[in-house]
């Protein structure tokens, strides 16, 4: 069974039906989590999705036998919405080190790691010299804070961005310049660190507590979960909409009647649909580029840097951690820029020699994924909570990463909380 058929999931009606309770347009992580809640509160419902198969942003295609993630993925374990609605076990995890390799402006290479995590670790981490021992204390100090305060608490904290609070802890200039400045770029998509405050807080406080991981069998292993767990036919994959009205939805195969319509897209074609009910939201774009070697730079399964602060914010061996990525002994190497093109061929070879201290001339170049709305931008002003309205009247809802925080989590929690909303919707309409 290829990457592909296994995430058609619960996927597959060769027809729509005419009538059902809630329609939910896209299978990405949100829609499948709508349509779960709205089937086991005991509803119809159906999933339009336009592709080939479940996940949206979050798939893996099969690429001359090799595992090719829709981009730059890590799945952290700490997020208690993943915990509620999948079963990790059954997901193979295989685990990346809790830390960093960076490589700083004068070649030199240097290899972090949270103490707490790995403690054989501590000593190098701890004379390392590319962070002083204040920088390190600080940002240890800041690390306890998103432990012990509530996210509820950090989700209403006063807000402003991650630049500037990283700067309020002392932590400007060189700790956010070599290492933080890179880490957060490559999760947020956001080099400026425009990013909110608390946003930053609730990433820190899930890579401070969870494992950085990735399904054996790729991240579009997570949606496949969710929609394997649907009753069969719900999701009728090849079936792009065309419009979205109140009680009814059009697609390229017919029109489906409902009672509510949940938007479950990215922000910007959830915008689209919805006709201006919701603004589009501003988005960052990932590129990817997936290179094989029958030797890698590094056997260790720990995310690499650059602190010089060139294009690529970062780049990993996924076969360090994930053996099962390659078809066989070969190597599979992710790096990522921020933006929606790639580099050119000899700049990114040329920017990643330097990164990982070796040639890669000999690297077979297997795939490049562009995502062009990988993240939607959490930037001041948020609203308190981190929850934006998901109901935009006449039975209509919207839900995506855009209407809660830019990450799995993010997904979904709105997911869930837009489907209890459609299900109390109809409650009133009964």
């Amino acid at each position: 069974m290829s990457t592909g058929d296994a995430q058609r999931g619960g996927a597959g009606a060769s027809t729509l039906p005419d009538a059902v309770d809630v329609v939910v347009v896209g299978a990405g992580l949100a829609g499948l989590r709508a349509a779960q809640t709205v089937a086991r509160a005991g509803r119809s419902v159906v999933v339009c999705e336009a592709g080939d198969g479940v996940g949206g942003r979050v798939r893996t295609d099969l690429v001359d036998g090799f595992l090719v993630d829709r981009g730059f993925q890590i799945l952290n374990t700490s997020y208690p919405a993943l915990r509620a609605a999948v079963d990790l076990d059954a997901l193979d995890l295989r685990r990346f080190t809790p830390g960093a390799a960076v490589r700083d402006g004068d070649g030199r290479l240097h290899r972090l790691a949270d103490p707490r995590r790995v403690p054989t670790w501590a000593p190098r981490t701890a004379l390392d010299r590319l962070l002083g021992p204040g920088d390190k204390a600080r940002i240890g100090a800041l690390t306890l804070r998103s432990l012990v305060v509530p996210p509820a608490r950090q989700a209403r904290a006063p807000e402003r961005s991650t630049a500037d609070e990283l700067a309020r802890w002392g932590l400007g200039g060189t700790p956010t310049e070599t290492f933080l400045r890179p880490f957060l770029a490559g999760v947020l998509g956001d080099r400026d660190l425009e990013t909110s405050s608390r946003v930053f807080s609730l990433f820190w406080r899930s890579f401070a507590r969870g494992d950085l991981t990735l399904p054996s069998r790729g991240i579009g292993a997570v949606p496949a979960q969710l929609a394997a767990r649907l009753p069969a036919g719900t999701v009728v994959v090849d079936t792009p909409v065309e419009r979205v009205a109140p009680g009814r939805v059009e697609t390229a195969r017919g029109a489906v009647r409902a009672g509510a319509v949940i938007v479950a897209t990215e922000g910007t074609s959830a915008s689209a649909l919805l006709a201006g009910r919701v603004p589009p939201p501003r988005t960052f774009a990932l590129t990817t580029t997936y290179h094989v070697t029958a030797e890698p730079p590094t056997r260790r399964p720990l995310l690499h840097l650059d602190g010089a602060g060139g294009p690529v914010v970062n780049t990993m061996v996924l076969t360090a951690a994930a053996p099962s990525y390659s078809p066989d002994h070969r190597h599979l190497v992710a790096s990522t820029v921020l933006g929606a093109e790639p580099l050119p061929g000899s700049e990114l070879r040329a920017e990643l020699t330097r990164i990982w201290g070796t040639p890669v001339g000999a690297w077979d170049e297997l795939a490049t994924v562009r995502v062009p709305h990988a993240l939607p931008a959490a930037v001041p002003p948020t609203p308190e909570g981190l929850r934006r309205p998901v109901d935009v009247g006449d039975g209509l809802f919207v839900a995506g990463d855009h209407r809660d925080t830019p990450s799995t989590q993010g997904a979904l929690v709105s997911g869930r909380r837009t489907a209890q909303e459609a299900l109390r919707f109809l409650a009133r309409d009964a």
